[in-house]
């Protein structure tokens, strides 16, 4: 950056000049101060311009993003930081895989429940059944007692009725 030209994010919280060859200038423009801000905070202006020095040119813009996303974290969240919230995607990701397999176990019961049809279509329906259910109690939610269809709540809170009339899924 020229010293004529706007001063990027890092020289102005630094208070100095921005040079033409401003290491930081690409990755800190001026419209995001706090970007930088945190960074500094966490990882130190030195720090980080030694870091993006060491890394090719052409990674420079991906490492920039990454150490303002882990300063930022960390920020908001000092002891755990950007870990925490892989660690919340990845509860939300188990919560929905599990929601998926009690849907697809409810929609198995209730397919083998009906019956109906001829009897190679019942033998399908419940080996598909049993292999939604198997999924199902592969993750500890329920046990499922294929002869009678009904699904055994093994958790009491449970919000499960433990058979459903086929005129509810409609």
């Amino acid at each position: 950056m020229s010293s004529t030209s706007s001063r990027c994010a890092a020289c102005k919280y630094l208070r100095r000049r921005c040079s033409e060859d401003c290491v930081l200038a690409p990755y800190f423009p001026s419209t995001h101060p706090d970007r930088f801000a945190c960074v500094h905070k966490i990882f130190g202006a030195s720090n980080v311009t030694r870091m993006l020095q060491q890394i090719p040119v052409q990674q420079r813009a991906l490492a920039a993003d990454t150490i303002s996303y882990e300063a930022y974290w960390r920020v908001r969240d000092p002891v755990y930081g950007c870990v925490g919230v892989i660690s919340l995607l990845q509860q939300e990701i188990q919560t929905s895989e599990r929601e998926l397999a009690k849907t697809q176990a409810l929609l198995a019961m209730h397919a083998a429940a009906e019956g109906g049809g001829p009897r190679g279509e019942l033998a399908a329906e419940r080996a598909s059944a049993s292999t939604a259910v198997a999924r199902y109690q592969l993750q500890g939610l329920h046990a499922w007692d294929p002869q009678d269809c009904t699904l055994l709540a093994a958790d009491p809170d449970c919000q499960i009725p433990p058979s459903l009339p086929p005129s509810s899924y409609s």
